[in-house]
């Protein structure tokens, strides 16, 4: 799956950034460092592959309870009906209790049940696996890097370690996946650390429109936070423009919306790649 906003790892001042990814939850995680000094040639590899591993670790424990792809899965026993939400596990109450306050924010626009009755959590939990995943880094004293999952992209600190030197982000254009037609800064001294992009040419049956319409093709979200980016970028293809209007009068977002047509519309902060 080809991610659809990207960082871009480069070299910058006296560190070099460097990636380590793995698969999971049906996309490619990518976490990135800045680590070492190029003029040393001595890149510290074990500092990132140490924090990739409890990354791995993370997203693996969500996948296996929550995904709907998995037989053993506590959310696949209780999509088959052998499993009651009361006596599901407080993690997936929480998780649903979550998915349902998005629900009565978006006014349905973002859903945790699909059309035919089934519960399914998947809109929630790669971001709240994003968030978590952004917290143990920090408790392990990481304070710079930058977390891809999928397109959905977190980050901390800047890619140059004590400057204000921002983290870049590129979206990609849904017609040519080979096409930047867009780029945002996250972090340093942004206000904004998030950036998830949801649509139908790569995660549309993870979206239920409300009512008739597909005005939308992809939508990028910007936020403090990735689980606001995520639900509301997924919320925005669902609702269209009325989704989109109540997300930038309510939420402190920017927003880049792609219509059926190619045509856009964007908040000021999004800005030719």
């Amino acid at each position: 799956m080809q991610p659809t906003s990207n960082p871009l790892p480069v070299a910058t001042g006296g560190f070099l950034l460097k990636a380590r990814t793995f698969e999971c939850m049906g996309t490619v995680i990518g976490l990135t460092l800045p680590v070492g000094s190029p003029t040393e040639g001595q890149p510290r590899f074990d500092e990132l592959t140490a924090a990739t591993a409890v990354v791995e670790r993370l997203f693996r424990n969500l996948d296996e309870k929550f995904s709907l792809y998995r037989q053993d899965s506590e959310a696949g026993r209780l999509a088959r009906g052998e499993l009651t939400l009361p006596a599901a596990s407080a993690q997936l109450r929480e998780r649903y209790a979550e998915a349902h306050e998005w629900r009565l924010r978006t006014e349905g626009a973002f859903t945790p049940e699909r059309p035919d009755g089934v519960l399914d959590l998947s809109g929630i939990i790669k971001g709240h696996a994003i968030r978590e995943a952004g917290t143990s880094l920090l408790a392990l004293g990481r304070h710079d890097w930058c977390l891809n999952a999928g397109g959905d992209v977190l980050v901390s600190g800047s890619p140059h370690p004590g400057t204000t030197k921002r983290w870049k982000a590129g979206i990609v254009d849904p017609a040519d996946r080979r096409t930047l037609i867009t780029g945002y800064a996250l972090g340093g001294k942004s206000r904004h650390s998030a950036i998830a992009t949801s649509g139908s040419v790569e995660r549309g049956e993870h979206i239920w429109r409300v009512g008739s319409g597909s005005e939308f093709v992809q939508v990028s979200v910007a936020a403090a936070d990735i689980v606001t980016a995520d639900v509301l970028a997924t919320a925005i293809v669902a609702g269209g423009t009325p989704m989109l209007n109540r997300a930038t009068d309510n939420w402190d977002v920017d927003v880049l919306a792609i219509c059926v047509d190619g045509s856009m519309l964007a908040t000021p902060a999004f800005h030719p790649a």
